[in-house]
């Protein structure tokens, strides 16, 4: 019992090491991005290479700032991802909604369908989309990404959020209908805190999507004005001489929001579906 007991601990043991090193090796890109964001430009070529900036200093930031519209750009994807997010869930609340609760004639093979479409890499789409766009007079707009974005994430999410309203008690609606309550405030009030995670979990899927987006925005927006951050920190590589301390700076303050973001709202997210499991 205790050489089984022994060589279960050390399987764990290295099931350990294992995550450690994967957590090290995912992570290690993300420390060079910012290691290199703090270093002058003397030291990002220096041979060995220091991993640690040993003069720091923020003259890279400072540079961004001065030589690009890193602001306007920034402002522009918290812009189109906002309104994506709040777009998609919308449209993805109400379809998946209609899916779970009415009953009609091919429901099953319609939410398939949904799914099915999911399937398409965004760049077979693109550019039926673009000739779309342009004959609406909506080209190099805002709201065109925004119409982009939803219809890429809506399919995905309206199924992920099918699945959490499927899981949810019909006899709770009906109770709170018999209650006096109207079907809206039965959904706001009943589904809506019950479904909570799901509706997390798709907005955070939708703002990433948006937030790292390149694809559509490079074809869609001609801009420079209106170019979000992918694109507009993409743009520097095409400088005579590439500014490596400039490009992770901008790599940095592109990854550090959607990360505090994510950080931020997991417990959220983890506590809801604890809730959620209770509540079940």
């Amino acid at each position: 019992m205790k050489r089984a007991n022994g060589f279960f601990n050390l399987g764990r043991q290295k099931v350990y090491w294992l995550a450690l090193l994967l957590v090290l090796f995912s992570a290690f890109p993300f420390f060079w991005m910012v290691s290199t964001a703090f270093k002058p430009l003397r030291e990002i070529f220096v041979y060995p290479p220091t991993f640690l900036p040993q003069n720091a200093t923020l003259e890279n930031f400072g540079r961004l700032f001065e030589q690009t519209r890193f602001i306007a750009y920034f402002k522009n994807s918290i812009i189109v991802s906002s309104s994506a997010v709040l777009l998609t869930m919308i449209f993805g609340a109400a379809g998946a909604y209609s899916l779970t609760r009415f009953r009609f004639k091919g429901r099953d093979k319609i939410a398939n369908l949904i799914l099915f479409t999911y399937m398409f890499a965004p760049i077979m789409i693109v550019i039926p989309f673009y000739v779309l766009i342009k004959q609406m007079g909506l080209a190099n707009t805002h709201f065109a990404l925004v119409l982009a974005y939803t219809a890429l994430c809506l399919p995905f999410s309206l199924w992920m959020l099918r699945a959490f309203f499927q899981g949810i008690p019909l006899a709770l609606e009906e109770a709170a209908l018999i209650d006096g309550a109207s079907r809206l405030q039965a959904v706001l009030h009943v589904i809506f805190p019950l479904a909570l995670p799901g509706l997390i979990a798709t907005g955070i899927f939708t703002f990433i999507l948006a937030w790292n987006d390149y694809i559509f925005c490079r074809i869609l927006i001609s801009s420079d004005e209106l170019k979000t951050l992918p694109v507009g920190i993409a743009d520097l590589y095409n400088a005579t001489v590439i500014d490596w301390g400039m490009i992770m700076a901008g790599g940095m303050l592109i990854t550090v929001p959607v990360l505090i973001f994510f950080m931020y709202i997991q417990r959220y997210l983890i506590a809801g579906w604890g809730a959620g499991a209770i509540k079940g």
